[in-house]
């Protein structure tokens, strides 16, 4: 059975860093990533990355966020540095499984920037 874990939020001030962490089990998962949902508005993606390496990420966290995994582990994580208020939101693991194309999600975790 697949299960995806998050990890790694909080509470923040404007400028500083945070990071989230997920692990994902019961498979192998060729591209795992961050998408966030902040109140009033649509799951969005923030930035993710394949099994070998290629990353994808949000024009709005460009720069400051930078997003690595460990595939030996399942692990995605996502560093966030210098975090504004307009990043305060839930973030959601996602992991598509490599046998069956299915996309999982994690319970979120919310990560709050206050200013």
């Amino acid at each position: 059975q697949v299960h995806v874990v998050e990890s790694g939020g909080g509470l923040v001030q404007a400028g500083g860093s945070l990071r989230v962490s997920c692990v994902a089990s019961g498979s192998i998962f060729n591209v795992m990533g961050w998408y966030r949902q902040a109140p009033g508005k649509l799951r969005e993606l923030v930035a993710d990355i394949t099994s070998g390496g290629t990353t994808n990420y949000a024009d709005s966290v460009k720069g400051r966020f930078t997003i690595s995994r460990d595939n030996a582990r399942n692990t995605v994580y996502l560093q966030m540095n210098s975090l504004k208020p307009e990043d305060t939101a839930v973030y959601y693991c996602y992991a598509r499984d490599v046998y069956n194309g299915q996309g999982r999600w994690g319970q979120g975790t919310q990560v709050t920037v206050s200013s």
